[in-house]
């Protein structure tokens, strides 16, 4: 199985614990995160359509995952929730999404790697400050000593957030999910 097939009857499911409830509605913060593509971007300032996943964080061949990663409800498939969006990029572009980011608290470096290796189309951003964790309250874990946040798609029309997917699971799924919602907003605008 590689890293991007996961048997997830394998897997807990995370649960609702309301933690994302509050950002539907919500503006972006004028923020500046360090973004894969260099430099970095103020998310406050995006126009048009966006799509924000948030994930906890990418595996690396050369690394091991925490132990009992695979057992904490909604940590597992970050790499499988990529790879969908990579997959269903020209889609979601086809439906208007203008930006489209990855976003973790790993810093930078760390994430240059997964861009390379899953060969992504857009940019991670870090907040590996968690400004915009604490910015927007965003629901988080502690594992192994490090703050994660905890997976959670946002899309979003010229800053606001237009919706909140929480949690996400299976997160292989997520892109898909996001294509529905896009094209029944599509449907109901038309």
């Amino acid at each position: 199985m590689s890293l991007t097939e996961v048997d997830w009857l394998l897997i807990p499911a995370p649960s609702d614990d309301g933690k994302a409830d509050h950002l539907e509605g919500e503006n972006l913060p004028d923020l500046s995160l360090p973004s894969t593509a260099g430099g970095t971007v103020n998310i406050g300032q995006l126009d048009g359509l966006a799509v924000i996943y948030v994930y906890p964080m990418t595996g690396r061949p050369d690394r091991d995952l925490p132990d009992g990663w695979d057992q904490i409800p909604g940590a597992r498939g970050c790499t499988p929730q990529s790879c969908a969006f990579r997959d269903h990029y020209a889609e979601l572009r086809e439906y208007g999404v203008k930006h489209l980011f990855g976003l973790s608290t790993q810093d930078q470096a760390y994430q240059q790697e997964a861009v390379a290796r899953l060969h992504l189309p857009f940019a991670l951003l870090s907040d590996a400050d968690q400004s915009l964790g604490k910015a927007l309250k965003l629901p988080g874990m502690v594992v192994d000593g490090m703050h994660l946040h905890k997976r959670l798609t946002m899309i979003i029309r010229d800053g606001v957030i237009m919706r909140v997917f929480y949690p996400v699971f299976p997160p292989d799924q997520d892109a898909k999910n996001v294509i529905d919602w896009l094209r029944k907003d599509a449907e109901k605008r038309a």
